[in-house]
């Protein structure tokens, strides 16, 4: 048997949730086309046959800017270090300068694993260069695939495989992640208002599950608040007569309904907290 932790790793928009989401085969972190989605360091755990993994999705390697950026950062470094595998992943645009040297120097111990996503966007005759650029890198391996199509998902799978430590399994072998119900369901509501919303919106949300009650009999109630940093923006969600919000609560309840295997009465509510992605303590108040 073999078991370990692999984190993946990249600049916003490489692909890194999508990556997670297809090795999984099941839809675990949240995606979008806009940068700086992810910002937790989410668990998600693969078992097939006598190997198991457990995945560390982290948030896009940026320059933060203020307190919740620099808690995002702090999510990588922490992964990094607690990892016996790390997946470092770029584009068909790799330009050397964006290597991670910050993140990566000192991690000669452990084995690095290229992983160059969205293949299906260029011809084939551009990818042998990139490939001999990245081969100046410290990396044991360069991987080619498409997270969206599975093109080179096997063979990535495969050498994952041969790299992980041996040892009994992490998790019991049923369990696809360690973080409760409530952390997908707001991670959810998260990623419409994404799809909704242009432009500042969808950075200047929080979204908090205040109440969760399972119901034997009828939907499960759930109390949620979105916190925004401005008045226009809580104006801006909510909508004239309310059908922002509205549209924000059908999408949701049906991606959350899918997710559950049940129904659901989603309450949302949306409240002012002034700058909240610098305030330190909030941010750790509402799991960050």
């Amino acid at each position: 048997m073999k078991a370990g932790y692999i984190s993946i790793i990249g600049e916003p928009n490489v692909g890194k949730s999508t990556l997670l989401n297809r090795l999984l085969g099941t839809k675990l972190s949240i995606v979008s086309s806009k940068p700086q989605t992810t910002r937790n360091r989410i668990l998600g755990i693969l078992t097939e046959d006598d190997f198991q993994c457990a995945f560390l999705d982290t948030p896009g390697i940026i320059n933060p800017e203020y307190e919740l950026q620099r808690m995002m950062v702090e999510q990588i470094k922490i992964a990094i270090e607690h990892t016996n595998v790390i997946i470092w992943m770029t584009d068909p645009w790799f330009k050397p300068e964006k290597f991670p040297q910050n993140y990566l120097k000192n991690k000669k111990t452990k084995p690095i694993l290229c992983v160059i996503n969205k293949i299906d966007l260029i011809p084939k005759t551009e990818l042998l260069p990139l490939v001999d650029t990245l081969k100046n890198f410290d990396v044991k391996e360069i991987v080619p695939i498409s997270a969206l199509t599975g093109d080179g998902i096997e063979e990535l799978k495969r050498l994952i495989f041969n790299y992980l430590p041996e040892g009994p399994f992490l998790y019991p072998e049923e369990n696809i992640s360690d973080s409760p119900e409530r952390f997908f369901v707001a991670e959810l509501i998260r990623e419409k208002i994404f799809e909704l919303f242009k432009k500042e919106i969808p950075y200047a949300t929080c979204v908090v599950i205040e109440e969760f009650k399972e119901r034997g009999k009828g939907k499960d109630y759930i109390r949620v608040i979105l916190y925004v940093e401005k008045e226009s923006q809580k104006g801006i969600l909510i909508g004239k007569n309310g059908e922002a919000l509205k549209r924000i609560g059908e999408a949701s309840r049906k991606e959350i309904e899918n997710f559950l295997g049940r129904e659901v009465y989603l309450d949302l509510w949306v409240k002012v907290k002034e700058k909240w992605r610098k305030d330190r303590k909030f941010l750790k108040d509402v799991g960050y």
